[in-house]
Order: C-alpha cells, then structure tokens, then sequence
C-alpha cells in the first residue's frame, strides 16, 4: 500500500499525456525546462527567436519585440496547452524599452492570449528574477502599467515614463511579480494557475551581461551562503513543479529561488552593508 500510495504521489510530478509551450526555449532556463518537462513525459512545443537544439513537437519562430509576430503565432495555436512556461528575457544590457518588451509586454500578451488554451486544471509558469523583489516600492506605477491594454497600452505607457522604467529589467520584473499575483486570480475560475519563478543568478549566456554592468567581484560577492551560482536545470525543475499536478494548490506564488540569500538578508544573518563595504 505504501508503494502504490508513493508511486501515485510522484506521478503527480509527471506530464505524460501533456502538451506544453515553452517560451524562450533556446538556451538558458528555457532551454533546461525544455530537456525537464520532456525526461518527464511531456510533449514539448517552443517558441523563439532562435530554434533550438532540442528535438520538439513542433518550433516557431517569433521575435517578441514585434507584436505583429506574436499575434499571427497566437492567432496560429489550436490547445489544448496543459502547461505554458514564459522563459524568455533580457537583460539591461539591451534598449530599455526591447527589455520592457520582451519581459512584460510580450509575456502579458502571451498569458493573456494562450490562457483560453489552457484548460481546467493546467497551469502557466513565468520567469521574473530577484531584482524584482522590492515590487512594492513602485506599486504605483507598476499598477498603472497593468491598467493597460495590450502590447501597444503597454509600451506607450513605458514610453511616457522613462525615467521610472530606468534600464528595463528591474521595473519589468517587478511587473511580472504584481501581474502574477494580480492575473492569477481571474484565472482561478476557470481552474487555471499562474505562477512565477524569481531565480536567483543562474549560469545563463545572460550571465555576462549582468557582469559587464555589475562587475564580477560585485556578482561574486552576492552569490550567497552556497558561494556559487545556480545551474539552469536547478531553476527548471521549480518551474516544473509549479505547473505539474503535484502543485495543484498553488496560485499567485512569486516562488524565490535563489541559494537562501533572500532569506539571510530579511533575518540578518547576511548583512548587505559588509558585502558593499569589502567591495571598496
């Protein structure tokens, strides 16, 4: 009985018989949620800008700064999509308002788009990051932005308000914690879950854009009490989880991910200052 009652247990977990679209799924996490959700059974269909090396159930190519794109492909999918994973992004290396494009208004796009797709019971998965944890400083402007409609409400807004989308990627995932709190909840009656995922830093070809902005020593100095950084699978198989069966009761998560740095900061046993101040 014990056996019968793990081995149902751990199914949960599994996607045999799902057919799921990924989102990014090139490189980086993208590309470890591809390799995870297929090693679990699931069908795998991707999108993005640049085909993968995976072998998938079907590949579109899409570039998510071009609303024209992203509606043909949408107008293009027939469900149903039992798991929907938004992995891509980019960096602040890039034009602000490309990064608010491919980080916040293609991701609303798509959410909003494919949800109809997703049936009862199916879950959406979305990658923000931990520099979008201070969210509830810039609650203001951020719920302005989801008052928007569309791809277009969104970017004119940006637009108008340089100065507080600064370099993109901060206030993007921002957005994408408050929109997934927010959205979640219009989803739940129609048995759908909307999560995100706030990866802390990852080995990903975004990795040296975030070093060439904030320095090695600095991205060294934060890496944690685990004093390494995280492998894109180790942000993956959260994802998967997210959206399997087994976290059926989780909605409107923003599940922090990051070696328990978040964690010694709020109780003090990591203490920021002496990290900035053996930096000088």
């Amino acid at each position: 009985m014990e056996a019968e009652q793990g081995d149902t247990m751990a199914d949960l977990f599994r996607y045999d018989g799902k057919r799921t679209l990924v989102v990014g799924c090139s490189s980086g996490m993208g590309a470890a949620t591809v390799r995870i959700v297929q090693r679990l059974g699931g069908e795998v269909h991707g999108v993005d800008y640049k085909k993968p090396d995976a072998d998938l159930a079907s590949f579109t190519s899409c570039d998510l700064r071009n609303p024209g794109e992203i509606d043909a492909w949408l107008a293009s999918l027939e469900g149903p999509f039992h798991a929907v994973f938004y992995c891509a992004g980019l960096p602040m290396t890039h034009p602000a308002l490309d990064v608010m494009k491919v980080n916040f208004a293609a991701m609303r796009a798509v959410v909003d788009g494919v949800g109809p797709l997703v049936p009862g019971g199916g879950a959406i998965a979305v990658i923000s990051s931990v520099a979008g944890l201070q969210f509830q400083r810039n609650l203001t402007p951020i719920n302005e932005l989801l008052e928007t409609g569309g791809f277009g409400g969104a970017m004119s807004w940006c637009e108008s308000h340089l100065d507080t989308v600064g370099d993109g990627y901060t206030f993007s995932k921002e957005a994408i914690i408050v929109y997934t709190m927010t959205r979640a909840l219009h989803f739940v009656d129609a048995g759908v879950r909307l999560n995100c995922l706030s990866p802390g830093q990852t080995v990903t070809p975004m990795m040296p854009d975030f070093e060439k902005v904030a320095g090695v020593d600095f991205m060294r100095a934060f890496e944690g009490p685990m004093h390494r950084k995280a492998r894109p699978e180790e942000m993956g198989w959260p994802l998967a989880f997210l959206n399997s069966d087994a976290a059926s009761y989780i909605t409107g998560l923003n599940l922090v991910v990051d070696g328990g740095f978040g964690p010694g900061v709020l109780t003090g046993a990591i203490d920021v200052h002496a990290l900035l101040a053996a930096r000088k």
